[in-house]
């Protein structure tokens, strides 16, 4: 087992209209200081930082570091925003450095979001995709749900059935953007944003940020222990998965998960809890799926009771209901899970949860997600 743990974590909750003044430096800073002050230290005993934003520019990862007065050997920068666990614990198992916060989130509104597509997010966006009347990725993602309709024989109510499921979790969730009772019914009638997405389909932008502390085992020996510590068991990744030759509903996920489940010693029916990425319904069952924990989606989805949240998957409402900060997606749900792990949860608490699963699918080139990473957490005594 490594040798790496997640001391502290912190959150920004999201928020639809940001007040004035807020901006994504702030929203990071302000949850890089939660964590570490969750994980009992100060920024003194920092010496390590990982960013992931799509709307710090020009800032960078030294720029952050110098706003929250750290002294760093260590410095990281990935927009898929769990990249940088795997990295912060290889850096910290190496000794490159002994406690890294990592930090991810955005200012996310309608104009921001439009302009990064435009300019900032890709050249192959800025100079292809862009130019079409597509509106960003949920025409993409509208054509890859109805071709895994028509694998799997699923209906629009097989995606809702996810996004109540959420919802009903994050009715549980003080932190939730959206907390709200929604019904299949009015799911079904809801306006289409590209056949045959709907509203509820789609995460809605956002402002917020998340923020982890991963610190070796040993710098911690000494110090008051206030919250429990979440081991990192393994973290696993693939990049530009089939290089977009394939259909799209095989994802990244898929390429990593014998490396998660070899180098985690951990089977997927071990796992009591999964925080799936969920820019889209049809990519929680994709990723499931691909990680083994079925092979029909259909059969899954109708052994889930209609009128209760899905035990164990996307327990913190996800995107779908907590709001996409720009790069802070997943980042939200490993907070969620080291929540879980350490008990905290409240009134969305699962009982007993040992071992938990986090992925994070997407950098979009013309298709679909071209990168994943998946980590497997596990409760610490």
């Amino acid at each position: 087992m490594t040798g790496a743990v997640i001391a502290g974590i912190g959150e920004i909750p999201a928020t639809r209209r940001p007040a004035p003044g807020i901006d994504t430096p702030g929203l990071l800073v302000a949850a890089a200081r939660a964590a570490v002050a969750d994980a009992g230290l100060s920024h003194r005993d920092v010496d390590g930082i990982g960013v992931s934003s799509f709307l710090l520019a020009p800032d960078q990862a030294i720029d952050l570091a110098w706003q929250m007065g750290l002294t760093t050997t260590w410095q990281a920068q990935d927009i898929l925003s769990l990249a940088l666990l795997q990295q912060a614990v290889r850096a910290v198992e190496a000794g490159d450095a002994s406690v890294v916060v990592l930090v991810a989130g955005d200012r996310m509104t309608g104009s921001g979001f439009t302009a990064m597509m435009e300019q900032g997010y890709s050249t192959i966006w800025r100079d292809h995709l862009a130019r079409l009347p597509v509106g960003g990725p949920n025409a993409l993602f509208a054509l890859l749900t109805q071709a895994h309709m028509e694998r799997y024989g699923l209906t629009r109510e097989s995606y809702g059935r996810l996004a109540l499921s959420q919802r009903l979790w994050a009715a549980r969730n003080p932190r939730a953007l959206y907390r709200a009772p929604l019904s299949i019914y009015e799911y079904l009638a809801a306006p289409r944003v590209a056949d045959p997405l709907c509203i509820y389909d789609c995460p809605p932008l956002a402002a917020g940020a998340t923020a982890v502390v991963v610190a070796d085992r040993d710098r911690l020996r000494g110090r008051k222990r206030s919250r429990r510590r979440i081991a990192v068991r393994a973290v696993a990744a693939s990049y530009n998965h089939d290089h977009q030759d394939g259909d799209g509903l095989t994802t990244g996920i898929s390429a990593l998960a014998p490396r998660l489940w070899k180098q985690s010693g951990v089977a997927v029916e071990d796992v009591d809890h999964f925080e799936i990425y969920d820019d889209y319904p049809v990519m929680v069952l994709a990723q499931l799926q691909d990680l083994g924990l079925f092979d029909d989606p259909g059969s899954f989805i109708a052994s889930r009771s209609p009128d209760a949240p899905w035990q164990g998957i996307n327990t913190s409402g996800g995107l779908l209901s907590g709001g996409q900060c720009g790069a802070g997606g997943t980042m939200k749900g490993l907070v969620e899970a080291v929540r879980q792990l350490r008990g905290a949860r409240g009134a969305g608490q699962l009982a007993d949860a040992r071992l938990s699963v986090v992925t994070n699918y997407g950098l979009v080139p013309y298709r679909y997600g071209a990168a994943a990473v998946g980590a497997v957490l596990e409760r610490t005594r």
